[in-house]
């Protein structure tokens, strides 16, 4: 489950990209937003879980457009400028934004040791893609720099939802916040309809955006928090960059040089310290083993 959650949220950009054949960004992230928040709401129904939302809807709204309405603009206008893996790349930097801003706002998750050095090293991965990879062009440092910000938002939007929606289900939040966001966007549907005959391969493509990538992984994803704890879950962001990658280069055509993956593995290695506060255990070697460690003594 692990893998096939990071599978399918990493084939998202790739989804977007195809999708941007046909439909208008506006367009993409409405209907993206109107299908995943249907079935995510369809779920949390089946659960019993839609009541959670009542009371809810300032900070809804609030969620939806940190969340939703302004990261998938950011991203789908981005990506007429930049790959779908270079995306994906600069995107996977939501664990070192999301540290650096629990040092100022949230005590309880705030930095020390090696997450410190974590972000340093996250930092240094994005700004080498800037330095080399997106020296290219204006458009190019364009599109990386909505990418950065929309990591930024979603970063903001997992502090809010921590604070904000403890105690609601992941799914009706989510669900709910979607939903909100479709509604927001339905005047960018109206002015950029899709027109004429449109590509199969686009309308397949924003049919598994939105019933995939937006939906059917956000279920996937609790669940595996339910089966496996939210430390475990989360190495789903480290597991997607790497399919998104072979998507865009096997599928899409897309180059893929040095640079990105220097800059891929100093994003992950930041975001994997900035998120855990402590190296691998197959690099620690300063803690002894259980069997190794002596037995306590214990006092008559």
């Amino acid at each position: 489950m692990l893998l096939a959650t990071a599978a399918v949220w990493g084939a998202s950009y790739m989804f977007i990209k195809v999708a941007l054949d046909a439909f208008a960004e506006g367009a993409i992230v409405c209907l993206r937003a109107t299908l995943g928040g249907l079935l995510l709401l369809a779920y949390a129904a089946w659960r019993g879980h839609l009541g959670d939302i009542r009371g809810r809807g300032r900070w809804m709204v609030v969620i939806a457009f940190v969340q939703v309405v302004v990261p998938f603009l950011l991203i789908t206008y981005g990506e007429n400028h930049i790959s779908s893996s270079l995306t994906s790349i600069l995107i996977s930097s939501v664990p070192i934004f999301t540290a650096v801003l629990a040092l100022r706002f949230d005590h309880a998750e705030r930095s020390q040791g090696w997450a410190l050095v974590g972000i340093v090293i996250g930092i240094v991965g994005v700004a080498l893609l800037f330095g080399l990879d997106l020296s290219g062009s204006a458009s190019e440092l364009a599109g990386g720099a909505m990418m950065v910000a929309a990591a930024f938002c979603y970063a903001i939007s997992w502090l809010l939802v921590k604070h904000k929606m403890a105690g609601a289900a992941p799914e009706a939040v989510a669900g709910g916040t979607l939903v909100v966001s479709a509604l927001v966007t339905a005047p960018l549907l109206v002015a950029s309809p899709p027109s004429g005959s449109l590509p199969l391969d686009s309308v397949a493509s924003l049919l598994a955006l939105g019933a995939g990538g937006t939906g059917i992984a956000f279920v996937l994803y609790y669940t595996l928090i339910a089966e496996i704890g939210p430390a475990r879950a989360s190495m789903v962001g480290y597991i997607a960059p790497g399919f998104s990658i072979v998507y865009g280069v096997v599928l899409l055509g897309e180059s893929l040089t040095v640079v990105a993956v220097g800059g891929l593995l100093l994003i992950l290695a930041g975001s994997w310290l900035g998120a855990q506060g402590r190296l691998p255990r197959w690099l620690s070697r300063s803690e002894p083993s259980r069997s190794s460690a002596p037995a306590p003594v214990r006092a008559r």
